[in-house]
């Protein structure tokens, strides 16, 4: 039996968002730049899913820039907000994705100071160590509201409102928040806020960029001058439309007690387990523990061949054998952040799923054990 346990890697598309994908790619058949009824009718179903999009998390309707998604949207922000400066610092945690800390790294090497703020043990960036990173040199903060391996989410309201009494551009990169905590971009007030569909049932390859009114972007790909010659490229009028129709479709916080269950059946049942950040505001879905002595990317293979899907770390760090730098930034030592596996839970997990994973989970360690001459 297969069970799907990576909702924050991708989450599995919803009817609603399937349904306005396939209706709109075989409906809205012109370009939304065209000026004949075709042209207009796909700019239609753009501007609508602008308007709702905007709604849901209080926006106006003229901030919400359609992109590829959260990495894109990052690059936008970051990019537009430095661009105009030849030095200077940028402040930032240390446990942002890296769609945010590898553009950033290329400025470090190009003469930008670039802080990175550690969290507390449990995974939190105080706002008082953001504010105390800023000075008069800062020309952009970043700082993501719900961390993507912890799930912790983070106090980036009186960091929004320091930057903005400062005129300091702020980042907040809501990809993980977007449909699990309350978004309200009219009042956070920061400059730019980035959104992915895929975290919340809608299509992959689809994202916003939220930019609040006067902040001019930088375009990264001149070209036709598409949304309102902020970012070039034709539309995606199928996945636009299927993000749209994906909004508040899926209610995590019910994911709550099968998460709950989980941890409290794993350290019953393998006492050494470790829940990260579990004294922390956290979205429901989302659990990340360490296993003392055991190699996260084998037991992953492991719960793989009894067909699970979770993941050890960001997923879109895969393929890379390097340790949670998240972890690693909350005080882990190397080797517990290789042992770490993060799950978070779908629409459609239940109980048994748990209950299931958590037995997974003792028979692979002692197997893993066994094979390495240790009592399980």
């Amino acid at each position: 039996m297969k069970r799907y346990l990576d909702c924050n890697a991708t989450c599995p598309p919803v009817r609603a968002a399937l349904d306005a994908v396939a209706q709109t790619a075989a409906e809205a058949v012109g370009n939304p730049s065209s000026l004949h009824w075709a042209g207009r009718a796909a700019r239609r179903i753009i501007d609508d899913a602008r308007d709702r999009i905007a709604d849901y998390i209080d926006a106006e309707s003229g901030s919400v820039v359609f992109t590829s998604g959260g990495t894109e949207s990052n690059n936008i922000a970051i990019h537009s907000a430095i661009a105009p400066h030849r030095s200077g610092r940028i402040v930032c945690t240390a446990i942002e994705h890296p769609a945010v800390l590898q553009p950033l790294q290329r400025f470090a090497e190009s003469g930008f100071e670039v802080v990175r703020v550690r969290p507390d043990h449990n995974g939190v960036v105080s706002a008082a160590s953001m504010l105390a990173a800023i000075n008069d040199q800062t020309c952009m903060v970043c700082m993501m509201l719900v961390n993507n391996e912890s799930g912790v989410i983070q106090p980036v309201s009186e960091v929004a409102l320091r930057c903005r009494e400062q005129n300091i551009p702020m980042l907040v990169d809501a990809v993980q928040a977007l449909g699990k905590v309350a978004l309200d971009f009219r009042q956070l007030d920061v400059d730019f806020m980035s959104l992915s569909a895929h975290k919340i049932g809608g299509p992959k390859g689809v994202g916003a960029l939220l930019v609040r009114r006067g902040v001019k972007l930088l375009e990264l790909a001149p070209g036709g001058g598409q949304e309102r010659g902020r970012r070039s490229g034709t539309e995606n009028v199928p996945g636009i439309a299927g993000f749209a129709a994906a909004l508040g479709e899926i209610d995590f916080s019910a994911l709550a007690p099968i998460r709950d269950a989980f941890e409290q059946q794993l350290v019953t049942q393998i006492p050494e387990a470790r829940i990260i950040a579990a004294e922390a505001p956290r979205t429901a879905n989302t659990s990340l523990f360490v296993l003392p002595g055991m190699d996260g990317e084998t037991l992953l293979m492991q719960l793989d061949l009894a067909g699970f899907a979770v993941a050890s770390g960001s997923a879109c760090s895969s393929g890379k054998r390097d340790p949670s730098h998240v972890l690693l930034a909350m005080g882990l030592n190397e080797s517990l952040a290789r042992s770490s596996i993060r799950v978070s839970f779908a629409p459609g997990n239940s109980l048994a799923d748990a209950e299931a994973l958590v037995a997974a989970l003792v028979q692979s360690r002692n197997r893993l054990k066994g094979m390495a001459g240790l009592t399980a």
